[in-house]
């Protein structure tokens, strides 16, 4: 279940954090409210997620996961595309999250 829990939980991070652009500084009430209720969303699956995955594993797999799907949605949503630098270094988060995943030993998958 942890796992699902960690899908939930990057899923509202990466809402929460598109939302915090669209606020406008915080300006805007819809979005605002959908960026705190996403992050209260996100840290409280994750919360769940702890219980049955390491913290270093659940918080890369979170963060990494996080990153790339915003970068990935906000080039679709606010046009701002990354360069070739800043894929390659996706591509090396997402290559570390899928080596964690497939061949580490730290904890349960």
């Amino acid at each position: 279940m942890g796992y699902w829990y960690l899908a939930i939980a990057i899923v509202a991070e990466v809402i929460a954090t598109l939302s915090l652009k669209a606020s406008n500084g915080f300006s805007q009430l819809f979005y605002s409210s959908v960026c705190v209720v996403g992050y209260i969303a996100a840290f409280y699956f994750l919360s769940l997620v702890l219980k049955s995955v390491p913290v270093g594993i659940a918080y890369a797999i979170w963060a990494g996961m996080g990153i790339i799907l915003v970068a990935a949605i906000s080039a679709i949503i606010y046009k701002q595309v990354p360069d070739l630098p800043a894929i390659i270094g996706m591509g090396l988060i997402l290559a570390g999250v899928a080596i964690m995943n497939l061949y580490s030993k730290t904890g349960a998958h």
